[in-house]
C-alpha cells in the first residue's frame, strides 16, 4: 500500500515501512510523510525465546528484530524485482518485566494471567526501529518507556476484558495507551510516539539528514 501525503517527502530515495502496523502507518501518515507499507512476517516468537534462552537483554532482541523485518522486506522486495533505491524502516516492541518478555496472550485466561502478573507493578516497553539504505543498516534509535499499572482486582480484569473481547489478544498485557487499556494504567514515563510504536521525533530528525524536503499545500 502507497501513502502519499503531500508535506514531506526523500530527495534521495523511497520510504519503505516494513510493517503491517496500522498505528506505525498513521503515524508516519500524520507526519505527512510519503511511503509505501510493506508488510513481512517472521517468527517473532522463536526469536524472542531464543533470546530469552540465551539471556540476551530484552533491548537487544528488539533491535534485532526490528532489522530482521527490515532485512526481509528488502530481501523479497529484491526477490520481486523491485530494488528500493531508498530506505527500509523496521520496528519492533518488547514489553518486559524483571526482563520477563511478554509476548501477545493466546486467550482470555492468559491476558488475566499476564495482567495479574503485571498488577501494581512497573514494566518496560522497547520500541526499536533501524533503518536501511541499499540493504545496510545506517541507523537504529531504542526508545524505552517505564510504565506502571495500577493495583488491579480480579473482577475488574474480567470486565476489562470482556469489554475489549479480541482486542485484548493483539497486544502484550492486552493493552494499548490511546484506548481502553489507559484505565489500566498510573503512571507513564517515556516517549508518546515511541509508546505508539515509532520514535517518531528521532525518525524525523534522522530523515531530515538523508534529504527529507518539504512541499507546500496544492
Amino acid at each position: 500500500m502507497i501513502i502519499k501525503p503531500n508535506f514531506a517527502t526523500l530527495s534521495t530515495g523511497d520510504l519503505v515501512l516494513a510493517s503491517a502496523s496500522a498505528t506505525r502507518a498513521k503515524l508516519l501518515t500524520d507526519s505527512g510523510l510519503v511511503f509505501c507499507q510493506y508488510p513481512v512476517n517472521i517468527d517473532e516468537d522463536a526469536v524472542r525465546m531464543a533470546g530469552m534462552a540465551e539471556m540476551i537483554p530484552p533491548s537487544d532482541i528488539a533491535i534485532a528484530l526490528a532489522e530482521m523485518k527490515a532485512s526481509a522486506a528488502a530481501q523479497l522486495l529484491s526477490i520481486e524485482g523491485q530494488k528500493p533505491s531508498g530506505y527500509i524502516l523496521g520496528c519492533d516492541q518488547i514489553l518486559a518485566y524483571e526482563n520477563q518478555i511478554y509476548n501477545k496472550p493466546l486467550n482470555a485466561v492468559a491476558a488475566k494471567s499476564q495482567l495479574m502478573a503485571l498488577s501494581g507493578k512497573t514494566h518496560q516497553l522497547y520500541t526499536a526501529v533501524v533503518l536501511l539504505q541499499h540493504g545496510n543498516r545506517i541507523w537504529h534509535h531504542l526508545s524505552v518507556a517505564d510504565i506502571t499499572m495500577r493495583k488491579l482486582d480480579s473482577d475488574f480484569i474480567d470486565a476489562y476484558i470482556k469489554h475489549i473481547g479480541d482486542e485484548a489478544l493483539i497486544s502484550p498485557a492486552s493493552y494499548q495507551i490511546e484506548g481502553p487499556g489507559a484505565h489500566l494504567l498510573s503512571k507513564i514515563s517515556g516517549c508518546h510516539y515511541g509508546i505508539l510504536g515509532i520514535p517518531l521525533l528521532e525518525l524525523l530528525e534522522i530523515l531530515r539528514k538523508h534529504g527529507l524536503t518539504f512541499h507546500e499545500k496544492e
